[in-house]
């Protein structure tokens, strides 16, 4: 498959790459723009029209490129984006799997990377990889309280079969023991299937008070569907994964009822004036939906806003060490980012360190129910 570049150096008029100076800082960035990711990547790919071309006195360079929702792909997009493009820091991507295929090539090459998937990863290869969507735990311990505050005693699950499916699988069971709360069926699917009728079959046949549908975007909406179409009555959960208008639209009248976690920017105008992500939150859709529409902002675009801000509050301090196109700046940045403190962005505030990489705390989330295609905070 060609490489297809969607935005070139976005402080370029012309299409042609022309090879940045030494002062410049370019961001490396490959989502999922097309393939069964492509409705958490094409918000995301949107925000970076909407950033601006510098930080501070710097100019900065954005190359965006699409890894078709496809592990191999973002592989080959990050080797080219760390060798050629001489890159100081990756975003990307959009689905877990290319995700950790992108942290393989950013731990090889020293290249420090802002996800926006909650990617997992084994502490070997967590050094350089820095994330902007809550983590599934997280997330996993908001909707098991729900659970358990509503007298939910038992638990169905389907979900990917894939990273985030497992990861989701392994946080929830955790959560659901700690609270009492007993897995009764477990099934998995794929993002490309196009019926899972053999699985929900088993899962309502296991009559659980409750079914948690761990998938992201339109595909999610395929078990929430089937589920509606089954006649199943119990409570059904989603994550984060799937806040945005491709789910809605997909899964239509069947995503009535449904309880998601969600990052506060995605009910901005529902949260409390004091919350710190409120005005920024605010700006942040405002902006977008002026250039991309009402009602065209999701959660996706969010968490790429999120990386930036990241990157933004990092960058100052790592160039009082080194130059950008360095290797030692890549390190300072790398360290920067470690070291970020109290960043407020439109999901939540972060504080990293050694040991945490995602750096959201309870400020992060909000639960909402769907209803009537609309998000309803749950207060």
């Amino acid at each position: 498959m060609q490489v297809k570049k969607l935005a070139v150096l976005c402080s370029l008029a012309a299409a042609s790459y022309v090879s940045p100076a030494l002062a410049d800082i370019t961001i490396g960035i490959s989502l999922s723009a097309t393939g069964p990711g492509a409705s958490l990547g094409i918000p995301e790919k949107n925000v970076f029209a909407l950033l601006p071309a510098q930080i501070g006195s710097e100019k900065v360079n954005f190359i965006v490129l699409d890894d078709a929702t496809d592990p191999t792909m973002a592989t080959k997009n990050a080797r080219r984006l760390v060798s050629e493009d001489k890159v100081d820091v990756l975003i990307g991507s959009s689905t877990t799997p290319a995700t950790a295929a992108m942290a393989e090539v950013a731990n090889e090459s020293a290249t420090p990377q802002v996800t926006i998937s909650p990617v997992s990863l084994p502490a070997e290869r967590n050094k350089w990889v820095f994330r902007t969507p809550q983590q599934n735990s997280v997330m996993a311990a908001a909707v098991v309280g729900h659970m358990k505050q509503n007298g939910v005693k038992t638990l169905g699950f389907i979900g990917f079969s894939d990273a985030y499916g497992e990861d989701w699988l392994t946080s929830v069971t955790a959560k659901a023991e700690a609270a009492g709360i007993k897995l009764v069926a477990t099934e998995r699917y794929a993002r490309a299937d196009t019926s899972v009728s053999g699985q929900i079959l088993k899962l309502v046949s296991a009559r659980p008070d409750a079914i948690l549908v761990a998938g992201s975007g339109s595909p999610a909406a395929l078990p929430q569907t089937t589920l509606v179409e089954r006649g199943y009555k119990g409570q059904v959960y989603q994550t984060h994964a799937v806040a945005n208008q491709a789910f809605l639209k997909v899964a239509g009248k069947a995503a009535d009822g449904v309880i998601i976690p969600v990052g506060p920017v995605v009910v901005v105008d529902q949260i409390a004036d004091s919350h710190p992500s409120k005005a920024m939150g605010k700006s942040l859709v405002t902006k977008y939906e002026e250039k991309y529409g009402g009602g065209s902002f999701s959660s996706f675009a969010g968490h790429a806003f999120d990386a930036w801000r990241l990157i933004e509050q990092a960058v100052p301090v790592a160039l009082k060490s080194a130059k950008p196109g360095t290797p030692e700046f890549r390190a300072a940045l790398r360290d920067a980012l470690e070291g970020n403190k109290e960043v407020i962005a439109s999901h939540g505030v972060y504080n990293m360190n050694a040991n945490d990489h995602f750096g959201l705390d309870e400020r992060s989330h909000v639960l909402v129910k769907i209803d009537s295609g609309n998000y309803k905070l749950i207060k």
